[in-house]
């Protein structure tokens, strides 16, 4: 099985990427996705973060918005947050892939968005990057609701720099060229790594970073 680490800063088109990968046919499991589940009403992590951030809890589900307020600009707090939900996150992403080896999937795509600023790329075979010219990124995440030019600077500051993640990455996909640029780059990602000698991903006994070459 091949592990492919996709991600991007924010605005730069990842989860349309990710749509594409798993219409081609590459199971994603999505981080973000996890993290809303984990925060939802009955969630693993509410109790943790009702302990850990008094007030952010709201009718037994994270507030999302009390939650970013706890955080904001706090290096310890979002350090406190982290510990609570990255390994909550990554158990997910273990089943996911043990689900996946037993179908027989030949490539799996784990959408982490701070990837490398987590160390999660010695977790994948490959890293794919997104990546748009600034002027899309900042025109797009500026779209979004109640985004303001503070909060886009303030999340830029915790991400890795564009620049160093397409120096890093093992593919950089263009997504400000229109989306048949982005749909064929990723169909030709898909191709190159199903060639590759992949690494087996034990479904029992999986630990991060944990690598069998088969």
């Amino acid at each position: 099985m091949i592990l492919l680490g996709l991600t991007g800063s924010i605005g730069m088109g990842k989860s349309t990427a990710a749509r594409m990968l798993a219409a081609m046919g590459a199971p994603v499991c999505d981080s973000d996705a996890v993290v809303h589940g984990l925060l939802a009403k009955g969630g693993r992590a509410v109790p943790a973060i009702d302990a850990a951030f008094p007030g952010a809890v709201i009718g037994g589900a994270v507030s999302r918005p009390a939650l970013g307020a706890a955080v904001f600009r706090d290096p310890a707090a979002l350090t406190r947050l982290e510990a609570i939900l990255h390994p909550m996150v990554q158990a997910v992403q273990r089943d996911f892939i043990a689900r996946a080896a037993r179908r027989g999937v030949k490539v799996v795509v784990l959408d982490i968005p701070l990837l490398f600023e987590t160390g999660g790329e010695r977790r994948v075979d490959a890293t794919v990057v997104v990546s748009a010219p600034f002027i899309v990124q900042k025109a797009r995440v500026l779209a979004r609701p109640g985004m303001t030019l503070e909060k886009f600077a303030g999340i830029l500051a915790r991400q890795t720099p564009d620049a160093e993640k397409r120096r890093r990455a093992d593919y950089v996909v263009p997504t400000g060229a229109g989306r048949l640029v982005t749909r064929r780059a990723l169909a030709c990602i898909l191709r190159d790594v199903r060639h590759r000698p992949g690494r087996h991903w034990p479904v029992r006994g999986y630990k991060p970073g944990q690598i069998h070459h088969a």
